[in-house]
C-alpha cells in the first residue's frame, strides 16, 4: 500500500494511517511517501514493513554502520542526526501531553557526538562459529558483526581482536554473552561473559582465557564470569582475573566502576549531564535515590553540608561508598521504596534526585516523595511513558514542572533520556 509518513512514535517506528487504521512503518520519517506492506495486523491497529521510499524527506541520510537495517539495535541511522532530535523530542512532547501534563511550553535539548559514544557493549556469542553477535532486527536470531560505529573506538578494536582469536578460543563452547566496559580516557577495560555450563567449568574457562585477554586488550584491566543454571533466572558471579573495577574520570572527579555497576553509557556526556543535574544547587541536606555508583551524589556531596545516597545493587553500593566519603555523607544500602518509607516524617531535604530505571517510579514511591516536603525535585528518566505517569501523580501532590530537557544520551536509537524539574509550588 502507499502511505503518507505522519509522524514519529516512541520504538523506533513512524505513523501512516490506511482508511483510519494506524500502521506503524520502521525506516520512515515524517513527511515521507512510501511503499509498505503489513506484517503484523492487531486488528485496531497494524505493523508495516517498508518496501519502497517514493519521496524522501530532506532529513534521510545514509547509514553509517553497514548492518543497520539486519541488526535490532540502532532505529535512526536513516536520519540526519538534527532530525533524531527533533523526532524524540517530539515524541517527549506528545507523550508528556497525552498524560495531560502540559505545564511546560518548552523542551531543551542536551547531546553530543552522535557515534562512537558508547562506553559499554553486550553481544551474544554464537555457540557454532564462537563469533560476536547482537541479535538481528525482531528476531532472536544471532548476526555476526565485526564492526559497531555507535562504540566507543577502543571498544570497537577489542571487538575485532576478539573476532579473529573467538574460534582458537573456543569461545562459543564456553560462553553464551560478552560485555566489554571502558572508561573515559579508554585506558582501562573491564570484560564481563556468562554461561550455562557447570560452575567449575566456567572458573577453569576464564582461567585459561585470561592471559590470552590480556595480550589480545592490552586495556583490559580486568574480567569477570558469571553463570546461571538452565531454566533459572538466578545469576551470580564465580570467578574474577585482574582487578574487579576500573576507574572513571567524569566531570573532574574519580568514580570507581566495579563489575556488575550501573554506570551512564555516553562518554560524551557525563560532564554535562550531572552540571545539568546537580550544578548550581545546594544547601544543607540532598537525597539522591537510585544512585549507582554516584555519579550526581559525589557533586552534590561538595555543595551540600549532608548528603544522603541510597541504592540497592550490591556492587553499585561497594563502588558508592568508596566514591561517596566524608563523615557528613551516608550510604544506604536499601532500596528507594524502603528508605523512603523509614524516612516518613523526619527532616526533610532541599533537594532530591531520582534516576529511576526504566520501570519509573511506581505510585507508592512517587507519593511518598511527595510527601517528603523537598523543594526541589530533579527527575532523570529513561523511559517517557512512565516519566509522564510519575510525573502526573508528582504534579497532582502540589509540584510545579519548572524545566523539561531532553537529553539524548542514546544517539542512532529511539531510546531517549529526559531531565525533569520539579518545585513545590
Amino acid at each position: 500500500m502507499k502511505l503518507h509518513i505522519e509522524k514519529p512514535v516512541y520504538g523506533g517506528a513512524c505513523l501512516a494511517r490506511d482508511e483510519g487504521k494506524a500502521i506503524f512503518v520502521p525506516f520512515t520519517l515524517p513527511g515521507e511517501s512510501v511503499e509498505a506492506r503489513v506484517v503484523r495486523d492487531h486488528g485496531t491497529y497494524a505493523e508495516g514493513e517498508l518496501q519502497t521510499v517514493l519521496e524522501p524527506s530532506a532529513s534521510r541520510t545514509s547509514p553509517p554502520c553497514p548492518y543497520f537495517g539486519e541488526c535490532g539495535g540502532c532505529h535512526y541511522q536513516h536520519a540526519s542526526y538534527q532530525a533524531q532530535v527533533e523526532m524524540k523530542t517530539q515524541i517527549l512532547r506528545e507523550t508528556l501531553e497525552r498524560a495531560r501534563i502540559v505545564e511546560i511550553s518548552e523542551i531543551e535539548t542536551l547531546c553530543g557526538e552522535p557515534l562512537g559514544y558508547r562506553n559499554r557493549i553486550r553481544l551474544q556469542i554464537d555457540p557454532a562459529t564462537s563469533k560476536l553477535c547482537y541479535k538481528k532486527r525482531a528476531s532472536n536470531e544471532n548476526l555476526a558483526v565485526d564492526i559497531c560505529p555507535i562504540a566507543a573506538p577502543v571498544l570497537r578494536e577489542a571487538l575485532k581482536a576478539i573476532q579473529a582469536a573467538a574460534h582458537e578460543w573456543k569461545l562459543g563452547q564456553r560462553f553464551s554473552e560478552i560485555e566489554l566496559f571502558t572508561n573515559g580516557a579508554q585506558d582501562e577495560m573491564l570484560i564481563s561473559m556468562w554461561s550455562t555450563a557447570r560452575e567449575e567449568a566456567v572458573v577453569d574457562a576464564l582461567r585459561s582465557l585470561w592471559a590470552e585477554m590480556k595480550k589480545a586488550i592490552p586495556q583490559a584491566k580486568g574480567a569477570a564470569a558469571f553463570t546461571s543454571e538452565r531454566r533459572r533466572q538466578e545469576v551470580k558471579g564465580v570467578a574474577q582475573a585482574g582487578e574487579p573495577f576500573l576507574t572513571y574520570v567524569a566531570a573532574g572527579r574519580d568514580y570507581r566502576a566495579s563489575t556488575g555497576s550501573f554506570f551512564q553509557v555516553n562518554r560524551f556526556l557525563l560532564e554535562p549531564l550531572v552540571k545539568l543535574v546537580a550544578g548550581g544547587q545546594k544547601g544543607r541536606l540532598a537525597w539522591d535515590l537510585y544512585a549507582g555508583v554516584g555519579l550526581f551524589s559525589a557533586a552534590l556531596a561538595e555543595s551540600f553540608d549532608r548528603m544522603v545516597a541510597v541504592e540497592s545493587a550490591p556492587s553499585a553500593v561497594r563502588d558508592l561508598r568508596r566514591n561517596i566519603q566524608g563523615k557528613a555523607h551516608r550510604v544506604i544500602g536499601a532500596s528507594t521504596m524502603e528508605f523512603l518509607r523509614k524516612a516518613s516524617g523526619g527532616a526533610a531535604p532541599e533537594f532530591i534526585v531520582v534516576d529511576p530505571p526504566r520501570a519509573g517510579l511506581g505510585k507508592e514511591v512517587a507519593g511518598l516523595l511527595a510527601g517528603s516536603g523537598a523543594a526541589h525535585i530533579t527527575y532523570v528518566s529513561c523511559d517517557p511513558a512512565t516519566l509522564s505517569r510519575d510525573l502526573k501523580w508528582l504534579l497532582d501532590s502540589g509540584y510545579h514542572l519548572k524545566a523539561m530537557r531532553m537529553v539524548d544520551l542514546f544517539p542512532q536509537t529511539f531510546h531517549l533520556e529526559s531531565v525533569a524539574e520539579l518545585s513545590l509550588k
